[in-house]
């Protein structure tokens, strides 16, 4: 369909362009395949199987560090965006009179309250 591949999302172009795979990591030239035969040397083999044993450890390591560089923003990201939600459906959480800041209609209804616990109370008694 004659698409650019750098834009496409699923291709490696589109990965290592936009910092999704880690490309850089100089453990992968390890991998590359050679076509020319070699001789069988035993201290060489042995060398290169302790090799492959701490490569191993150093590409988790660097996969463990780029997940975490990746997700590092996430969290604040996470939070702010929950700010934004909260701020903008804080009516269905607190009461509407709780959102007026009107004193003289707070005090009227404490005495009202007030008067009818009284009168409560006086009923109790007979």
């Amino acid at each position: 369909m004659k698409r650019n591949p750098r834009k496409v999302k699923w291709t490696k172009a589109y990965r290592r362009l936009h910092g999704k795979d880690m490309t850089q990591d100089a453990t992968f030239e390890f991998e590359r395949k050679r076509n020319r035969p070699e001789r069988y040397d035993r201290n060489l083999t042995e060398n290169t199987l302790k090799a492959i044993k701490t490569i191993d450890k150093v590409r988790f390591r660097r996969e463990e560090t780029h997940h975490k560089n990746r997700m590092k923003g996430k969290a604040a990201k996470e939070r702010k965006e929950a700010r934004k939600e909260l701020d903008q459906q804080i009516h269905m959480l607190v009461a509407p009179g709780a959102l007026v800041k009107d004193t003289s209609a707070t005090s009227a209804a404490k005495v009202t309250v007030k008067v009818q616990h009284e009168s409560d109370e006086n009923r109790m008694e007979e």
